[in-house]
Order: C-alpha cells, then sequence, then structure tokens
C-alpha cells in the first residue's frame, strides 16, 4: 500500500512516536487487545442507531473516537469524531453515513494497522 494511502487509514507519525517510545511488539499487544474490544464498539454504535438512541450513539462513538485514536486508527477515528457530535448541522442527514463507513473501515483498517506493526517488530 502506498504511503499516502496508508497515512488517510492509519495516523503514522503518532504510530512512528509509539514504537520507538515503547517498540511495535509492544503496542501490536494493545492493538490486539483493540481488536477483541471493536466487535462490542462497533455493536453499541449499531444498537443506538437501530434504536434511535442519538444521546447513546454520541456517547458510545466518543468512547471508539478514544479507543481508536488510542491505537492509531486515524480513518475510524475521524469518523467517530464526527459521529460523536450529535449537536452539529449534519449529523442529522450524515450519522447514518458515517456509521455505516466506520462498519465498512473497521476491521480492514485494523488489518492494515496490524501489517504496519508486524513490520516494525
Amino acid at each position: 500500500m502506498a504511503t499516502a494511502e496508508l497515512e488517510s487509514i492509519l495516523d503514522l507519525n503518532t504510530l512512528e512516536q509509539y514504537c520507538s517510545a515503547i517498540g511495535a511488539g509492544t503496542l501490536l499487544k494493545s492493538v490486539v487487545l483493540f481488536e477483541q474490544l471493536m466487535p462490542e464498539y462497533v455493536g453499541n454504535l449499531v444498537s443506538a442507531h437501530e434504536a434511535n438512541d442519538k444521546d447513546t450513539l454520541c456517547s458510545e462513538a466518543h468512547k471508539f473516537k478514544g479507543a481508536a485514536g488510542s491505537v492509531g486508527l486515524k480513518r475510524i477515528q475521524q469518523y467517530a469524531q464526527l459521529l460523536q457530535h450529535g449537536e452539529d448541522a449534519a449529523w442529522q442527514t450524515e450519522h447514518a453515513t458515517w456509521l455505516n463507513e466506520i462498519v465498512a473501515f473497521a476491521s480492514k483498517d485494523l488489518q492494515q494497522l496490524k501489517e504496519y506493526l508486524e513490520s516494525k517488530a
């Protein structure tokens, strides 16, 4: 994958800093933990959306944003950030699209992250 494409998916600057500070292997362990928790995060988002529970959807998006950001999942973090702001004008018309993007890309982006870190270990 080209660097520019990878930069749209992963926060390469943060990942490089983490790898320098704690090592790619240690970071990969955190990513494996995130991978175990990700289905619950995504499931909570989908459930809140299906229940038309805006407050819970925004709250769960906020949690997911932080978790995704902590392991360098830039694209997922960006969509979750949009999704957490229910007061924004675009939220009402766009939140389902943002959620669909998270569902579509979460596993793929996580796989790219793991491959990236494995190449650094």
